[in-house]
């Protein structure tokens, strides 16, 4: 992920992010009213991604899975909005878009059930996912936060229980604890099984 140069040298509000067009088709998260580009994801991210969408289908209806689609905006410093690879709606997260130009979630509508975040490598983005995130997401009331690790071959879970975050990681043969998909039978072996 590359940081995009402010040429105006102040801070984008979040106003002025949702109406940022630079004529091309990068796509962009907002951090601390800086764009942040998002790269293209590895193959095996994008596998990964796609094994828990289809996943995910056996438990909800398709409308109520966003896949790297639907942005969120969360606190920070300065404005901020992600853009998570997949999120679950609640039925009032999905109703508050109906009508919308443009598929963002703000912080005065209803947050979604379920945020899943599949890690790239490198320093910035681990931090990004197990921290940043992680303290964004719960400060949202995100009742489901899971951070899809390939390279530690993990899932943490995290529960929204009381304003925090309770993470538990699960690995191998484990089945995922799912608070949001409680018929999920579903384990990070599996997730993982041909992406390496």
């Amino acid at each position: 992920m590359t940081q995009t140069p402010n040429l105006s040298l102040k801070p984008l509000t979040f106003e002025e992010y949702l109406v940022y067009d630079d004529g091309s088709d990068t796509r962009y998260e907002l951090e601390d009213g800086e764009l942040v580009e998002m790269p293209t994801e590895s193959p095996e991210n994008n596998r990964i991604a796609q094994r828990l969408y289809i996943e995910l289908l056996k438990h909800i209806s398709y409308y109520l899975i966003a896949h790297k689609d639907t942005e969120i905006e969360v606190s920070g410093r300065l404005a901020r909005c992600r853009l998570p690879d997949l999120m679950v709606h609640t039925e009032a997260s999905f109703a508050a878009l109906k009508g919308a130009t443009r598929a963002v979630i703000t912080r005065d509508m209803p947050p979604p059930a379920l945020i899943i975040e599949v890690v790239s490598p490198g320093v910035v983005n681990r931090t990004r996912d197990y921290r940043h995130k992680y303290t964004e997401y719960a400060a949202r009331c995100i009742n489901e936060y899971w951070i899809v690790d390939l390279e530690e071959q993990q899932i943490t879970v995290c529960h929204w229980v009381e304003g925090v975050y309770e993470s538990i990681i699960v690995t191998g043969q484990t089945p995922i604890s799912s608070l949001v998909l409680p018929a999920l039978e579903l384990t990070p072996a599996h997730v993982f099984t041909d992406t390496l």
